[in-house]
């Protein structure tokens, strides 16, 4: 969907402009992944309108492929408009425009499953299953068990907003207990879920799953890994660039913490935290992809993340790989001193590796 930044803070109706940005879980992951180096395909529906336009040749600037996003002659592209402030704020206001919209007709005979099930893993978002029963029907069906189905990625992006009478989040954790690795805030679990009891209460509530991964804002976040020590191997080909596309997942004797893996986020200098979920996301799979250790994908996810929380947009480029992978590999104490401001992904690693905080 497009997005509208507020030109300035207030509230939605003292705003006198906004900019066009793009916006959305699975195309904000899409992009990030591309940009640091994976090759990644957005298979979705927009409008035949100029909006469309914009997403499709927005999206397909990063690299990403695009040639599977269906154009919908009768109805429009979503928008949403936003204020300035933190979500958390309760200040902060959302108005989605997507009743209706292109993407809300995405369903099972709607897309080309064969497209969205060719890569190494499928990313999906909690918001796609609240924008119509035929959204939730194609998600169900993405998820259901079935022969050479690819790594299911699941961020439950739970959006009170968005849901209507007829079902409410609790579908979120059914598509979420078929997903092998999965994203939730500890927030929205409480909210969605009415789980009080931190991580390990979630993890009791999503056993399923072979990753789960629990964001705790600013705190940092905390990963748990099914005790198989799962791992993904990849065969056969496909991609664009050749690289491999047919996953096989297999146990190897890799130990997984029984009680999970918590790892500190960066001091952050925020500008706005729209996006830095989505950003995380990317770069934890971004890491997965390499099969780095557990640790180090909680520091990609968060690294990723402080691009994002950075800059002012829903997106924003990681760091380049050698500088992620440098901080990424700081011991404990330096990992703890480092804080990034608006433009340490421009910055070199000494540089950034000296701003550390007080």
């Amino acid at each position: 969907m497009v997005t509208f930044l507020p030109s300035r803070p207030g509230r939605l109706a003292d705003v006198p402009a906004f900019h066009r940005s793009i916006g959305g879980a699975e195309s904000n992951v899409a992009c990030a992944l591309a940009a640091a180096g994976h090759t990644t395909r957005w298979v979705s529906r927009v409008g035949a309108d100029g909006f469309g336009d914009h997403l499709v040749e927005a999206i397909g600037g990063y690299g990403v492929d695009v040639s599977h996003v269906r154009r919908d002659p009768d109805r429009p592209t979503g928008v949403y408009f936003r204020t300035a402030g933190d979500r958390a704020d309760d200040a902060h206001e959302v108005a989605y425009y997507r009743a209706g919209s292109a993407a809300s007709a995405m369903s099972p005979t709607g897309v080309d499953l064969d497209a969205v099930r060719a890569g190494r893993v499928l990313h999906l978002s909690g918001i796609t299953a609240a924008l119509s029963p035929d959204c939730l029907a194609l998600m169900r069906e993405l998820t259901a068990p079935y022969p050479g189905r690819p790594l299911i990625s699941f961020d439950v992006n739970h959006r009170p907003g968005l849901w209507g009478e007829a079902y409410g989040p609790e579908v979120l954790l059914d598509l979420a207990r078929a997903a092998d690795i999965v994203f939730v805030g500890e927030d929205e679990a409480e909210e969605a879920w009415g789980l009080t009891g931190g991580p390990t209460a979630i993890r009791e509530a999503l056993p399923e799953p072979h990753t789960l991964v629990v964001k705790q804002g600013a705190k940092g976040a905390v990963a748990f890994s099914d005790s198989r020590g799962q791992s993904c191997r990849w065969g056969g080909t496909g991609g664009r660039d050749g690289t491999p596309q047919a996953p096989g997942c297999a146990t190897s004797p890799r130990p997984a913490a029984a009680h999970g893996t918590f790892e500190p986020a960066p001091h952050v200098d925020v500008v706005a935290t729209t996006g830095a979920g989505d950003a995380f996301a990317a770069g934890f799979l971004s890491a997965t992809l390499r099969d780095l250790p557990l640790k180090t994908r909680l520091r990609h996810g968060h690294l990723t993340a402080a691009a994002a929380l950075t800059t002012p947009g829903d997106l924003a480029p990681p760091p380049a790989r050698p500088l992620a992978d440098r901080l990424a590999a700081l011991d404990d104490p330096a990992w703890g001193r480092l804080r990034l401001g608006p433009g340490w992904t421009d910055a070199d690693a000494e540089a950034v590796e000296e701003a550390r905080t007080p």
